[in-house]
């Protein structure tokens, strides 16, 4: 019996990670494009922009594409794999922004100083549960007044009855898309114990409780969800 191997952001799935993004997240290069819109009003001048878990670098570069004042920007990632292809992709295209890539493990938490935003954009559902608290904790310490963490999830349905729907009508996005059952059914044994998703209210649950003072949902698409919280 063959066994699939619990998912990962190695070699392998960096060299195809930029087209599994298009063909598996719904309305991928409009919730990209709803980032830069709201990362625009709330960068501040002098100010930090982090992504974390940036993997190839495809925010970081429509994000800074954007942004007209000057910001630094910090990338961070624990795969070697996707920070190496990152560089690669901001050198080609001509990324002259202040920026700095960071190899580190979100399960640590992280440091952060004078950000105006952080953005986490199908992140969070990798870290483990024990860890989001303290992970959440630490970007809000690090934000400015006024500072936004942008954040895309997927989520589970607020009940099992719209959970069993949603997943149906991804899977069949995915169809749409090229992938062939057996792909799916791989992919999806392959995160079983690796991506661990949470309701949507229970993540603005957890963004509230942590201390921001306001949280509202800029994007949904079934069992998608992009989610904006100000300190």
């Amino acid at each position: 019996m063959t066994t699939i191997a619990d998912f990962n952001f190695g070699e392998k799935v960096v060299a195809v990670f930029d087209d599994m993004l298009d063909r598996s997240v719904p309305f991928y290069r409009e919730i990209q494009r709803m980032i830069a819109e709201m990362a625009v009003d709330f960068a501040a001048e002098g100010t930090t922009i982090y992504d974390l878990g940036c993997s190839t670098g495809t925010t970081l570069l429509n994000v800074g594409q954007n942004i007209p004042g000057k910001v630094k920007f910090i990338g961070i990632d624990y795969s070697r794999d996707m920070l190496a292809r990152c560089k690669q992709k901001l050198s080609a295209h001509r990324f002259f922004q202040e920026h700095e890539l960071i190899c580190a493990d979100l399960n640590q938490g992280v440091y952060i100083e004078n950000a105006s935003v952080v953005i986490m954009i199908l992140t969070l559902q990798f870290i483990r549960p024990l860890n989001r608290e303290k992970l959440v904790g630490s970007i809000l310490k690090g934000l400015n007044e006024n500072g936004c963490l942008i954040l895309v999830e997927k989520v589970l349905g607020e009940d099992s009855v719209f959970n069993r729907h949603f997943i149906k009508y991804y899977y069949d996005l995915k169809k749409r898309n090229g992938y062939s059952e057996l792909e799916i059914a791989q992919k999806r044994e392959a995160l079983e114990n690796v991506l661990i998703p949470y309701k949507l209210l229970e993540n603005r649950e957890l963004l509230l409780k942590e201390g921001f003072r306001y949280c509202d949902v800029f994007f949904k698409w079934y069992n998608f969800c992009g989610m904006v919280a100000v300190k």
